[in-house]
Formats: C-alpha cells, structure tokens, sequence
C-alpha cells in the first residue's frame, strides 16, 4: 500500500499557495486524497490540511523538501504519517463516563489514537484500565504536593512519548507551568456550554436556574482557566420536569461525545490553532 501522510499548514494569505502546494506533490509523485482551505479575512492567515499519498519520497525526504516551500511562504506547518495513531495518556479523576467512552472507541478502531496510560489522583479506575490493558498511575493530589504531583505526570506523559493529553473529567485545575508544558496537545472537556455554570456541581447550578439548554465543551488547555480554544460545544433541551439526576444523565452523554469527536479531529489532525480560535477541518 502506498504511503500516505497529512501536511496542515498556516500562513499569510497570498495567492498561489493552493498551487504551490499540489505542484510541489505533484513533482514528487504525490496524489491528493484529501484537501480543506481556509482563508481568515480578519486575520490575513491561510490555512490547509491536505493527504496525499506518495510511494517516490519517504517521510524524512518529505520533510527536507517541504522546508524550502514553507520558508518561501513564511508557512508554519507539520506533516505526519496517516497510519500512525496518536500516542495519548489520559488524566481522570471519580467520573469515569468519559474515560469508558474513549477506551471503547479506541479499541473499536474508531479512534486514531494509542492509549499508553491513564493518571488519576484516585484508584477509582485501576481495573477498568486493567480491562482494557493500560498502564494506570495513582498518583494523589493535594496542595502541599501538587508541583511534585505534576512533575510525575509531565515524567509519565514525556516518558509515553504523548502526542495527546486528555484531561477526562480530571478535577484539579493544571499549574501555568504544566499548561505551557501541554500547549496545543492537552483537551478538556468542560461540564457546560461556557462560559455557564463554571465549577462544582454545575447541573445543580442549570437546574436551580431552570435553563432550557444544557451543553458540553471540549477545548484546548491554557492557563486562563475554560478559556482555551474551543474545538467542539454540543447542547441538548431540557424542560422543568427534567430533575438534576436527569439534567446530569443527559450532560454525561453530551460529554462523551463532545469529547470524543474532538478527539477524533485532533488524532486525525483536522485542527488548527488560529490564535484563540481553533480552525476545524472536518
């Protein structure tokens, strides 16, 4: 089977590039499977993900070659092999509706990703990783520990090689340090359709307020706590006869699957950082 490999892109938008860029597939032997462009009138940025196939050139020759193209661009780029899933570690904390629903995906084949370890500060989880084969690292949390804490998961997620850190319902709040360390490949998934009902207990929050719409939104880390760039929201209707147990119910499944299609667009690399935004190519 020929090789195939996925290059994303940004730069200034200019005319030409599209052609630039087949040309320079087409020279190579390279057949386009998969194109997407954007163009960012407020930003003046130009971005693209193409897949292509390519048997003449390896990876390593690719890549040398790509460099002159994106220099005469001002491109900032990446280009990764399609087969290779995304090697991604998992931090969870007592709610484990979001952890299961990765695990199962991924062993169904419906996610392109590699679960090398799930983290938790609880043991809660040990033997539904154990099911599934997955090294699980309790490691606890508190305030007088939480710098050695991170420390060992930063060694766990370095160690796995992570391309991906999902932060499954992971309750403790990530120091600026680690959040500069997971910059643009840690996702969280945020129990309401922010910026409403931050913190604890938010269905007991939707619910006392009555609300009539209730979400989930999956986004990347930063230090500015839930308000990292958004890559997926999704809501559901709710009424005044839905009780907290049935608000929590519907969010949990809301969660899921916010989660896991941000998931799938990161591991197949459909997402692009513009700035505070996020450009999603599905």
């Amino acid at each position: 089977m020929t090789p195939a490999y996925i290059l994303t892109l940004s730069c200034p938008d200019r005319t030409g590039i599209v052609h630039a860029v087949s040309g320079f597939l087409l020279e190579r032997g390279g057949n386009i499977e998969e194109a997407a462009q954007y163009n960012d009138h407020g930003t003046g940025l130009f971005f693209m993900r193409v897949r292509f196939a390519c048997a003449d050139h390896g990876e390593a020759a690719l890549r040398e070659q790509i460099g002159g193209l994106a220099a005469s661009f001002g491109m900032r780029w990446k280009l990764h092999v399609a087969a290779e899933p995304m090697k991604t570690v998992i931090l969870v904390s007592k709610e484990g509706h979001c952890l299961n629903d990765l695990l199962f995906r991924w062993k169904s084949g419906l996610l392109s990703i590699d679960v090398r370890a799930i983290v938790s500060n609880h043991r809660d989880f040990y033997q539904l990783a154990a099911s599934y084969n997955v090294p699980f690292h309790h490691i606890p949390v508190t305030a007088a520990t939480k710098a050695q804490a991170e420390a060992k998961q930063l060694e766990i997620i370095e160690a796995e090689g992570a391309e991906l850190v999902v932060l499954a319902r992971y309750m403790q709040i990530l120091s600026n340090d680690l959040c500069t360390q997971l910059a643009g490949r840690a996702i969280n998934i945020h129990h309401s359709f922010l910026p409403s009902f931050k913190g604890a207990k938010p269905y007991y929050q939707a619910h006392d307020r009555g609300v009539k719409l209730i979400g989930a939104t999956a986004h990347y880390v930063t230090a500015d706590l839930d308000e990292g760039p958004i890559i997926e929201q999704d809501v559901e209707r709710s009424d005044h006869t839905d009780t907290v147990e049935d608000l929590t119910a519907r969010g949990r499944d809301t969660e899921t699957q916010v989660l896991a299609r941000a998931v799938k667009w990161h591991s197949e690399h459909r997402v692009l950082l513009n700035g505070h935004r996020t450009v999603v190519f599905k």
